[in-house]
């Protein structure tokens, strides 16, 4: 009878102490503070591309969800102003070089003429100082009045400065324009080629391609419709350059730094684990501040936003895909 009471007490103090004990790892359980965990999300460069000149969009190359290299073309607008206005500096151009080449000539004719005034002149200058010769031995001999020999004077200067001007006149048509001249034409032609230059790179706007290899994600543009400068045509997403972005309070940081790594699991890829490494914390703007209240005696904490890129290309990632890393792990 004392060994059953026995066996009895002790069963109920194993039942007491395995009711004790479940009822402190319940109590354990039900105090400890939650595990501290952080979402965040995918993202990537997003490039809206748009039409620097007006036109009207002639062809359609790509659509929503085509992935495209580098350099692909996306579409091609029409604009009748350009190219008129192409037309037109490729004349105004012809049109300076012309003056250029005018400036910069001499005709052979118009030469040839000035060197007959220049040896017609010089032919009047032996002529004239012949004449001139003979009146003034005459004058020593006494047989020529002294009016002869002034007349004579006169017209030997006379011949003179007429060659000395169709010497000048030749000149001046085989040197041609003069240098201020040969300047200006030549700043025109220069003016000119740059308008030139300038109309084809607007052409050349109105061919559309991609500026980086990715995907697109919308596309506003639609045949025959008219776009004005900086109006969206398309959204690209690089896929090949994917992050994690986490916009943390600074008390979370717990010493986070550039190139520490950590695990991230994204639901969207069956909750695989992700390892990341910090590529970036940036501090966020004063609207991103955590603000105390005087109940709590806290201090005011800034947001700061935290990158982490995959170490390895992970299939089937995509941008707005949420990530989800136990910080608490991560912290201590």
């Amino acid at each position: 009878m004392s060994a059953s009471s026995s066996a009895i007490r002790a069963i109920r103090w194993v039942v007491l102490a395995g009711v004790l004990l479940g009822l402190g790892t319940f109590l354990w359980f039900a105090t400890r503070p939650p595990p501290l965990t952080v979402q965040g999300e995918v993202s990537a460069n997003r490039v809206d591309i748009s039409p620097r000149v007006n036109g009207r969009v002639a062809k359609l190359s790509a659509n929503v969800g085509d992935t495209i290299k580098r350099g692909a073309l996306l579409a091609e607008l029409q604009s009748p102003q350009l190219s008129a206005s192409l037309i037109a500096t490729h004349a105004a151009l012809a049109v300076a070089k012309a003056d250029y080449d005018r400036v910069h000539s001499t005709r052979p004719e118009v030469i040839a003429s000035r060197k007959a005034d220049v040896a017609a002149a010089e032919a009047d200058v032996v002529l004239t100082k012949e004449t001139y010769d003979r009146q003034a031995h005459l004058i020593t001999t006494g047989f020529t009045p002294q009016q002869k020999v002034d007349e004579a004077t006169r017209n030997l200067e006379m011949a003179t400065r007429r060659r000395d001007a169709a010497q000048a006149a030749l000149d001046l048509a085989v040197k041609g324009a003069s240098d201020e001249e040969k300047a200006l034409a030549g700043a025109q032609v220069k003016q000119a080629e740059a308008s030139l230059n300038q109309r084809e790179v607007d052409v050349s706007e109105l061919t559309i391609l991609a500026p980086i290899s990715g995907q697109i994600t919308s596309r506003v543009a639609e045949l025959g419709e008219n776009f004005s400068p900086g109006a969206p045509l398309f959204s690209l997403i690089d896929m090949d350059d994917l992050w994690f972005t986490f916009n943390l309070r600074e008390d979370l940081l717990a010493g986070l730094k550039v190139n520490d790594r950590f695990d991230v699991m994204v639901p969207a890829l069956k909750s695989k684990s992700v390892p990341v490494r910090v590529t970036m914390i940036n501090v966020q703007g004063q609207y991103a501040t955590w603000r105390a209240t005087r109940a709590t005696g806290d201090f005011d904490l800034r947001t700061f936003e935290v990158r982490a890129k995959p170490l390895q290309p992970v299939d089937g990632l995509r941008p707005g895909m949420s990530a989800i890393a136990a910080w608490s792990a991560r912290v201590h």
